[in-house]
């Protein structure tokens, strides 16, 4: 057979009987003499295909490539296997970044205005929280332009809308917050202290100077107390001096710690603050007073120090320190309020450490921060002891007998009489126990202020075996985020005081200058929950082994009852401070409540 000339392709050649040959049409001749065409469908998805490795590498890539993709954008299921709480924050919902869902939140009128920034909590954040409307303003009303003015309902509520129940609601109880019975903040001055107000900050004669003493909170009552003697006196506040503390050796100025000009600002109008005294002054010899006595009246300091004052221009007060009267006439009680609520702001850079803290440990739910009052100090100026050991409550036992000034006062009492009287710091077991007396459910977020507890971590192992997700800011910080406060007590402590107060649960193991703070922060934010142990009470039930835990659990509810951070009067009792109870004078119930300036 020849080969045809116009195919390029390979011929086969082949024998096949003749009757074969004249049986088949030319077009089936030509087709078993030609190579078979490739079928016109995809290679790829035919059967065969399914056979070969090279496919199943490249599904096997696609499905990896795809999970990958997957991961990236997606990382919260991986958040809950982080060692540390989550540094992610996100808004669910109908939510506001401060956790509380819509239903939670009072949205007053646009008509209502307040006459002045509303209070700041310390922590550079106001009460009334203002959010700006994020959404596109083409088509929207000028009402939604302007920023909405959110204020936390006062009837009691799940704290941050996280609460959780395991079916009888006894887990969600634990953070439900108390009825703060309608009280807002309101410092409404009268007219004679406004027309005063005139002429003080016109005033460039007499100028007060003050050296504050103690730890950052102890300093901060001092503060308080400065700005209202120089309203008393009529003289300018020269920014007050922090003296160097002996013990923690911290150096920190007025302007490491708090707010310097936004301090300057808010009291604008009712004393003048001045960074230092004018060359006029500079050469005075100032009149120096280093023993007030406790508790004085304002009648007091004018009769003492009015006429040195106005003849030498420059006053010099030391150690203020419950020198001044707890009881007040009403416009400088509420002037106690807007320095405490509103004037002492800490430092952006120490708000904003602050603030990330506390967004981590908001990030999975509501948290809980405990003051813990744990350190060998605080053990040998109560006169209690640890319980540890014998061998710890001997150390303690020593050091109050070659210090017995540090020893803060009582010292006819035994130990045993001070514990049953309440005036000893709860230890991490007992704390424990009125935690879980009081429904806090194990899986709560815990954190906890203060410093090294006398024992180190075994000390405070009965909390973190009940309650394991514990952390103190060591924890919760970065790698080097805490180094421009490290070895600065004061700038630790203002970071504590940041994220406890932002917590949806406080309490304080023993009282103190910080747990009466925040006491009095909570109760002016909107009386956040806030747990006062009732120790006299409830310690001799602690003693009671033989007592069936459901049964210890309902007595120690019933005795913290009222203890809750319910509203209560400042007047019911005599000598209580105003920034720790600020109603009835910082605090009412009128629909038209403000801030005066």
């Amino acid at each position: 057979m020849a080969k045809p000339k116009h195919n390029a392709k390979k011929v086969s050649y082949i024998s096949v009987p003749s009757e074969v040959i004249n049986s088949l049409s030319s077009s089936s001749l030509q087709t078993l003499l030609l190579s078979p065409k490739k079928p016109s469908r995809n290679r790829f998805l035919s059967w065969s295909s399914y056979k070969s490795p090279r496919v199943w590498f490249f599904g096997l890539f696609l499905f990896g490539f795809l999970g990958m993709l997957k991961l990236w954008f997606d990382l919260d299921p991986l958040v809950p296997f982080y060692p540390y709480p989550c540094l992610t924050s996100q808004t669910q919902g109908n939510s506001f970044p401060n956790g509380y869902s819509r239903s939670q939140l009072v949205v007053p009128s646009n008509g209502q205005k307040n006459k002045e920034p509303g209070p700041v909590n310390g922590m550079g954040q106001k009460s009334v929280v203002a959010l700006a409307s994020s959404s596109e303003k083409s088509g929207e009303s000028a009402a939604e332009d302007e920023p909405l003015k959110i204020i936390v309902q006062s009837k009691p509520l799940l704290s941050n809308g996280y609460g959780k129940s395991d079916g009888d609601g006894k887990e969600s109880e634990f953070w439900m917050q108390p009825d703060g019975l309608g009280y807002k903040p309101c410092l409404d001055f009268s007219s004679e202290y406004r027309r005063g107000s005139e002429v003080i900050v016109k005033d460039r004669r007499k100028y007060l100077l003050v050296v504050v003493s103690g730890g950052m909170n102890q300093q901060r009552n001092q503060i308080v107390d400065a700005v209202v003697i120089a309203r008393i006196l009529g003289a300018a506040l020269v920014v007050p001096i922090l003296q160097v503390n002996v013990i923690w050796g911290d150096e920190s100025e007025f302007s490491d710690i708090f707010d310097l000009e936004h301090f300057k600002g808010v009291l604008a109008k009712d004393v003048r603050i001045v960074s230092s005294l004018p060359s006029t002054h500079i050469m005075t010899r100032p009149v120096v007073e280093r023993r007030t006595p406790l508790h004085v009246s304002p009648q007091w300091i004018r009769a003492r120090y009015l006429k040195r004052l106005n003849r030498e221009g420059v006053l010099l007060l030391r150690g203020l320190d419950s020198r001044l009267s707890k009881d007040l006439p009403s416009d400088l009680q509420k002037l106690r309020c807007k320095v405490a609520f509103h004037a002492l702001r800490f430092a952006p850079s120490i708000v904003e450490l602050g603030n990330r803290l506390a967004e981590r440990m908001r990030s999975k739910g509501p948290y809980l921060a405990l003051h813990l009052r744990m350190e060998k100090d605080v053990w040998v100026r109560t006169g209690c002891l640890p319980g540890l050991s014998p061998e710890y409550d001997e150390m303690i036992n020593n050091e109050r007998k070659q210090r017995p000034e540090l020893l803060t006062g009582r010292s006819n009492m035994t130990y045993h009489e001070r514990k049953l009287a309440g005036l000893c710091p709860l230890n991490a077991l007992e704390v424990t126990r009125l935690l879980k007396a009081l429904g806090a459910p194990k899986d709560a977020r815990i954190y906890w202020a203060g410093g090294q507890p006398l024992g180190g971590k075994e000390a405070l192992l009965p909390l973190t075996d009940e309650f394991p997700h514990f952390y103190n800011k060591e924890d919760l910080a970065l790698p080097g985020e805490l180094e421009p406060v490290a070895n600065k007590a004061s700038l630790m402590a203002a970071i504590d005081y940041i994220v406890s107060e932002k917590s949806d649960v406080f309490m304080a193991s023993h009282g103190g200058n910080m747990g009466h703070a925040i006491q009095g922060q909570r109760a002016y934010a909107g009386h956040k929950k806030y747990i006062t142990p009732n120790k006299r009470h409830m310690l001799p039930f602690f003693l009671k082994s033989s007592l069936p835990e459901p049964e210890f659990n309902r007595i120690i509810k019933d005795l913290h009852s009222d203890s809750l951070g319910q509203p209560e009067l400042r007047n019911n009792k005599a000598g209580r401070d105003v920034t720790k109870y600020p109603v009835p004078e910082c605090m009412c119930k009128d629909s038209h409540t403000h801030t005066s300036k």
